[in-house]
């Protein structure tokens, strides 16, 4: 069976979690109007997606 064979310290367990960061998803600015969407995605200030509208926005 499996032992730990001394204590870990607070610092290098911590160590272990250093790279948990979250990260900015990379947001292009719309063709259309211009608003920041993710890309691939239809836009969700004018519903467009690749040049036709694919969700009709209510105005």
């Amino acid at each position: 069976m499996a032992v730990p064979k001394g204590k870990v310290s607070k610092s290098r367990r911590d160590k272990r979690r250093a790279n948990w960061k979250l990260t900015v998803p990379g947001m292009v600015e719309c063709p259309q109007c211009g608003a920041l969407k993710l890309p691939h995605r239809a836009c969700r200030a004018c519903g467009t997606y690749k040049g036709r509208e694919v969700i009709s926005v209510g105005e």
